[in-house]
Parts: structure tokens; sequence; C-alpha cells
């Protein structure tokens, strides 16, 4: 591979963590999230103890990994996951998750395999983040590559091919491991389906065929579910300006999504794990033909992930309203479900349009994930029933 393509891309080498650690100490941003996290008397041994890390993976064990484990104490119910060891420590793997939130997801996982003591991921890292000098430095700091958005169809391709390229090289020689979402952007709607794009990017620095390129990444997807969704009022809001006319972020849009998506009640989070997805000829066979094979794949991942997202009683309530059934109505209690209609009424209670159709939109958010499982990876076109009443 071409290594001067990827010198914007890489995470900070070893030898340029202390240094980019000690200009993020020295910024006052660094304060602000010091106050959110940490007691005020921890603030100085924190401090130290970073300026003193000399590596990426040192940085994510002392630092990260208390400041995600914070973040998650003091925002959510409880952070349960899967049986991790079917993982093994001395094997990179190329996780591929489901996104709900811009930071949590994989900064979660992290998290859960330093307690497992299964070696942390690099973690892709969208273009659009980088606008602010400690960004990027927490960003390279933590094993975090950039990943270009908002291309040209030509500079797409390029710029496809050299992550392709990147995370092969990450994976098979450096052996590291790799978070990527399944999907450019979080998912808005609650449907966690990869993107066929994806694949198609990971097959591109192959020199074999598509099944023996992608068995060398060692594909492991998994799922996070959150209780109450990261920037639910956001998500609703652009989902439905985006069915009048073409949505345009504001300026600071997606770290303020960071920040609210980090501090705002999550109730339970929850991981689950597979193990790497096993592509042979019981999913495919010779006679199908390249495109059949990416869609394939693709929905294989796509069912590990419906299988192991964890559904809450919210899913099953927003199911059962959006339906006009009571399928499963033993999945939740009426205490429940008055929690979850008056969470409804504040998070719409600040956007403008109509109620029916926010309505709809937060009821589809959390229904999709039980969707997803029943109709088991074939495609479903959600149609408005006649009874749906705000």
């Amino acid at each position: 591979m071409n290594f001067s393509e990827i010198e914007e891309l890489r995470p900070y080498n070893d030898s340029e963590v202390n240094a980019a650690l000690n200009r993020i100490t020295r910024n006052p941003i660094f304060k602000k999230v010091l106050d959110f996290l940490f007691p005020i008397e921890k603030h100085q041994e924190i401090t130290d103890a970073v300026n003193q890390c000399k590596s990426a993976v040192e940085f994510q064990k002392k630092f990260m990994y208390h400041a995600v484990r914070s973040v998650t104490s003091k925002t959510s119910s409880g952070l349960s996951w899967t049986d991790v060891t079917k993982l093994r420590p001395d094997v990179p793997y190329l996780f591929i998750g489901n996104h709900r939130d811009i930071v949590l997801d994989s900064a979660i996982l992290q998290t859960v395999l330093v307690d497992y003591n299964i070696p942390t991921t690099e973690i892709t890292f969208g273009s659009n983040l980088m606008t602010l000098p400690i960004v990027v430095d927490i960003g390279k700091s933590n094993r975090m590559f950039k990943v270009v958005r908002g291309s040209n169809p030509k500079e797409l391709l390029k710029n496809s091919r050299i992550l392709s390229e990147y995370i092969q090289y990450t994976l098979t020689e450096k052996k590291v491991s790799i978070w990527i979402a399944q999907r450019n952007g979080r998912t808005k709607d609650g449907n966690d389906r990869t993107d066929v794009g994806l694949v198609k990017m990971l097959n591109m620095s192959g020199k074999d065929d598509i099944v023996s390129n992608l068995k060398l990444l060692n594909i492991v997807p998994y799922a996070i579910s959150y209780e109450f969704e990261p920037c639910c009022a956001e998500k609703i809001n652009e989902l439905y300006i985006s069915r009048y006319k073409k949505y345009e972020k504001k300026p600071g849009e997606d770290m303020a999504s960071v920040v609210k998506g980090i501090m705002q009640p999550k109730g339970r989070i929850h991981l689950s794990f597979n193990e790497p997805l096993v592509l042979n000829e019981d999913l495919i066979s010779s006679e199908q033909n390249k495109n059949e094979v990416i869609r394939i794949i693709t929905q294989a991942i796509d069912n590990q992930i419906y299988k192991n997202f964890r559904l809450f009683p919210n899913n099953y309530i927003a199911y059962d309203i959006l339906t006009g059934k009571n399928k499963y109505s033993e999945q939740y209690s009426v205490k429940e479900k008055s929690v979850f209609m008056k969470y409804k009424q504040d998070t719409l209670s600040n956007l403008q349009g109509n109620l029916n159709e926010l309505s709809e939109i937060f009821f589809q958010l959390y229904a999709n994930p039980v969707l997803n499982l029943e109709s088991s990876l074939e495609s479903r076109i959600y149609q408005k029933p006649d009874h749906f009443k705000v």
C-alpha cells in the first residue's frame, strides 16, 4: 500500500502521543471535561497521569476507560454485556456495530474489552468531527483514524480504496483490531441496516474473491442497545424535516450531538457480541455473482445485529402502539408504558411540526428493532395504519 496516502488518515504513533496529551491537558476544555467526569480532588492526579502516558493504549486504559465508566455511571441505569470470552486476545477482529451514539458506541466497547484483557481497537473517526485541535488530539491519541466524509464520486472512490487498504493493513499486518459502524452516520429511525457500500469498500483492497478477502478480516458483528435513544429529539427533528426538504446541518451540530449524547440520561445500556462471521457454503454458493454475495453478507451482518439487539420495554410498547396490537403486552407494565409516554411527550415538546407525524417517527425509532427481528432480514416498508392517532 501507499503509506503516504494514509499519513493523514492514521492515528498518532506512540511517539506522538505524549506531546498531544500535554496539549490536551493545557486546553481549558479539558478542565470542563474533568468537572463533569470526576470529583475535583481527583483532577490533578488524573491530569498528571494523562501527561505521563507514553502510548495510545496506556491513554485508553488510564484515562478513557475511567472516563467512559464515569459517563455510564452518571447517565445510565447500568451497563451489561454478553459473554466476551468467545473472543481470543491474540486475534485481531473487525468489529462491525450498529451506530446509535457518535462517541459512546465504540467507547463502551473498549471498556468491555479492557475488562476481559482483550486488546482495544482502532476506531473510525468521521472527518466532520475533526473541527477543533483538541478533538483531533483526543481522537488520534485514542487510536482513532479518519474517515473522509462529503466527497464527490471520484474522491469517494479514491478515499474508499485508501480506507480499505488501511483497514486490511491494520488487521493483517499490524495485527490490531478495528471498530467501524455498519453505515455512515448514526441510525436515525431505529433501522440498524448495514450499508452494502461498507462491504464493497472492505473488499476493495483484497487480492482474491470477496469471500476469501473478507475471511481475512475476522468480522464480528455486535449490537449496542440504549433504553432511551441518545439525541432522540434531534434524530426525530432531522427525519421530520427530511420529509419535506433536504436537511442541512447547522455549524457545530455534530459536536453538539457528541456532548448531548454523552451527558443525557440513557437508561440501561447493553452490548451483545457474536463469534466471527462464518462465510462458507452454507451461506454462499459458487454460483452466485459478486453483487448477490455482497447482498448476502450484508444481510448476514444485519441478521446477527437484529438477533443480538437487546429489546427493552420501550421497544415493545412502541411496537404495540404503532401496530395497534397488544402482541407484546406481557413484556411491559402499565407503569413502564406511562413512563415511556411521558418521555415521548417531553421529547416532542420542543419540536415544531405536525404532532401526529412527529409521534409516528418517534414510535418507529423504538419499534423498528422489533420489526426487524420479526422480519428476519426481509425488507419491510412500514405503512401507516388508519387507526394511528396521537
